[in-house]
């Protein structure tokens, strides 16, 4: 902005000033003009013109900015962004540093302009969730911490984990090099949308390698594999699910639900697993009633007796068995005295006393039936 000096007392005129239309580029301030100041060709009784080109004061301030620099403040501003004011007043050339900061601050933000235009943001509470003492006394939620069993764990043993118990962390984490993606970057004011949206997604990609970090350190520390890696301690500690606590069949359905574990807590995890054993445990009785029905029992009472006499059933026809082994066997160790030992006899008897024993079966199961009906 190009500054406008008193011919006379050569003093900078800020605001009205009187130009002599008579003389060429001649201005007086006001206080000259009113002392009647003559200089070179310039007479008091010349006629003049009241100039005034940074405009008039806006606001009411004890330094007095025109119009002019009100404007040339704001092209500045927008030109050079909101905090860099040696570049504002470079561009103003008539005000310092602090008085442009001052001056906006006061005037543009917390001012009458300030409270007009820029919307109220309401500051969020802070609550504080480590008090330990009060209505807020301990964590707000139970899923925001999950408590870990402290491990008593050796200074050697520390070492070879590289586990530190008192802070539960680790000396290496899982992806350890994972701040190098992000350690070297930084926003420039010469940067395009496309650099700015690489390093958003650097940030993003971030962002998820730490969520997958904290993810494997909750089930490390949930599941108890920390003192798995300690022999002393995995030998005494109890681990959720023990394999002398459930048999071939339970350790199997732990095998194939390992993988869903990631998305459970420690307690879902043991529900699930539990729901599950349940429910083939119950379709399995199911299959079993059923079984009994179809035998002709409608009582709960009758199953004991049912599986008494098919265990004895299961056990004659057993010792059949053998006894025809036996008697093969018998008759191929003795070839010379076959005259004495009719194989075919013998088995013709056992198929008779077969056939005999399955008449009363089922003449008992008729006469149960018949009983029942007439209950």
């Amino acid at each position: 902005m190009a500054r406008i000096r008193c011919n006379y007392c050569q003093n900078e005129i800020f605001g009205h000033r009187l130009r002599c239309t008579e003389c060429a580029d001649f201005d007086l301030c006001l206080q000259c003009f009113s002392l009647g100041a003559e200089i070179a060709t310039h007479r008091r009784e010349h006629s003049f013109a009241i100039k005034n080109d940074q405009g008039p004061c806006i606001f009411e301030d004890s330094e007095r900015w025109s119009l002019a620099e009100e404007n040339m403040l704001l092209d500045a501003v927008e030109q050079y962004g909101f905090g860099n004011w040696n570049g504002a007043a470079a561009h103003l050339e008539s005000r310092t540093t602090s008085e442009c900061e001052d001056h906006y601050r006061r005037f543009y933000i917390n001012g009458v302009v300030g409270d007009a235009t820029l919307e109220e943001v309401p500051r969020p509470s802070i609550t504080d969730h480590t008090s330990a003492t009060g209505a807020l006394a301990g964590p707000l939620s139970p899923s925001l911490t999950i408590p870990i069993t402290p491990l008593d764990v050796g200074v050697q043993q520390q070492q070879e984990l590289g586990y530190m118990p008192f802070r539960d962390d680790f000396e290496r984490e899982y992806d350890n090099d994972a701040e190098t993606l992000v350690s070297s970057l930084s926003i420039n004011h010469d940067d395009d949308e496309t650099d700015i949206a690489i390093k958003l997604a650097q940030i993003c990609k971030y962002r998820l390698r730490l969520q997958e970090r904290e993810r494997r350190k909750r089930l490390a520390g949930e599941y108890g594999l920390i003192a798995a890696g300690v022999p002393a301690i995995s030998k005494s500690a109890k681990t959720p699910h023990s394999k002398k606590k459930f048999g071939k069949t339970g350790r199997e359905l732990q095998e194939r639900l390992k993988p869903f574990s990631q998305f459970h807590t420690r307690a879902e995890h043991q529900m699930l697993f539990s729901n599950i054993k349940r429910e083939k445990e119950i379709k399995a009785r199911i299959k079993e009633l059923i079984r009994l029905r179809k035998n002709g029992l409608t009582k709960l009472d009758e199953e004991d007796v049912f599986e008494e006499e098919k265990f004895k059933r299961e056990k004659r026809k057993e010792t059949k068995k053998k006894m025809v082994s036996a008697i093969f066997a018998a008759q191929l160790l003795r070839p010379r005295n076959r005259d004495l030992f009719n194989a075919k006899e013998e088995l013709t008897s056992l198929k008779k006393s077969r056939r005999k024993i399955r008449k009363n079966g089922y003449i008992f199961r008729r006469k149960r039936r018949k009983s029942s009906r007439k209950r």
